[in-house]
């Protein structure tokens, strides 16, 4: 596993944990930017496993992980073509919307991103 492999599945679990320790402690709106950084993440990571170069950007990770892995490879059912571009959305509102998440659309990104992770990463356990 290089590096950067390594380093990426360390913060997919990382922000994975964090999101449900803010979750737990109220804070609706970082735990759902967290659960999205988690899936972000572990798309990274799977990309690189499979040999699909891709740069830490939003967009690009999206795009590859739709276009290359989904749709092209088929290495995963469909039904996951849109979720990274759902999550990122209820993390935009977190971020920046006045209304913020609530704790059951937070608790339901959480939900998302774990199994998405495990999907993904069964080596990291929510």
């Amino acid at each position: 596993m290089t590096i950067e492999i390594e380093i990426f599945k360390q913060r997919a679990e990382e922000n994975l944990n964090s999101a449900a320790v803010l979750l737990e402690h109220g804070f609706c709106n970082a735990s759902a930017n967290r659960a999205y950084y988690a899936a972000f993440h572990a798309a990274m990571v799977f990309l690189l496993r499979n040999g699909i170069p891709v740069e830490p950007d939003h967009r690009k990770v999206q795009n590859a992980f739709n276009g290359e892995a989904i749709a092209r490879r088929k290495l995963l059912p469909s039904r996951w073509k849109e979720f990274l571009g759902e999550l990122q959305d209820v993390r935009n509102n977190a971020d920046y919307k006045n209304k913020g998440v609530s704790k059951s659309r937070a608790k339901e990104q959480l939900s998302r991103a774990q199994e998405f992770i495990l999907t993904l990463l069964p080596e990291i356990h929510p």
